[in-house]
């Protein structure tokens, strides 16, 4: 069973990780501009899960400097809209970055969906459940089925990445997903000046 602890204020510098951490966020929509970022959730590799909430306004020296850390790796599910979420609300670039979405499209190309449902059930055997997706994360107090869910959402990253390398390696695209991973504060700065669509690497 996982550890989960929220926090209502920034993340205590007493809580100390290891040399990488999975990372997630909740949004009131996944407007870039106009929904506002409600949760981060943070696991380390023994699934201890930090969940600290973002109140507008406050400030959070301790999760940034977590995320901005060049020696932690972050481990991402579409890490495209939560790199980019958290420059625009946070105003910080998170680096470095794995994205187990972008992973599994380079590596498992026969696969019909690329979803952090998808890739837990195949890879995992694990079944999620998403009923909480679409809540609230906004109110005061997140639920336990909200804590449960948000905890989820980062639970499985560590184990998902060993398997994703492992068929990275296999089909000789791990040096052409680190390039992808790198550009991806690139892709995010696009993204918030709304060069998404149209896209610029469209014809």
């Amino acid at each position: 069973m996982a550890k989960i602890q929220v926090y209502t204020g920034d993340l205590p510098a007493s809580v100390r990780f290891g040399k990488s951490v999975a990372v997630d966020t909740e949004t009131m929509g996944l407007n870039l501009h106009r929904d506002r970022l409600c949760l981060v959730q943070i696991s380390d590799e023994n699934g201890n899960v930090s969940l600290v909430q973002i109140q507008p306004g406050k400030k959070y020296p301790n999760l940034i400097k977590l995320l901005t850390n060049p020696k932690i790796l972050k481990i991402f599910h579409f890490a495209r809209f939560d790199v980019a979420k958290i420059k625009h609300d946070l105003g910080i670039t998170v680096t470095p970055v794995y994205c187990t979405k972008i992973a599994s499209k380079l590596c498992r190309t026969s696969s019909p969906s690329h979803s952090l449902k998808s890739l837990c059930y195949d890879l995992l055997g694990v079944e999620l459940c998403k009923e909480q997706q679409t809540s609230d994360w906004g109110a005061k107090t997140l639920t336990k089925a909200q804590q449960q869910y948000a905890a989820n959402d980062v639970l499985y990253l560590h184990a998902l990445k060993q398997k994703l390398d492992a068929l990275l390696k296999r089909e000789g695209r791990a040096e052409l997903a680190a390039q992808c991973f790198n550009f991806l504060s690139v892709r995010a700065e696009l993204d918030l000046l709304d060069f998404d669509n149209p896209d610029i690497f469209n014809h």
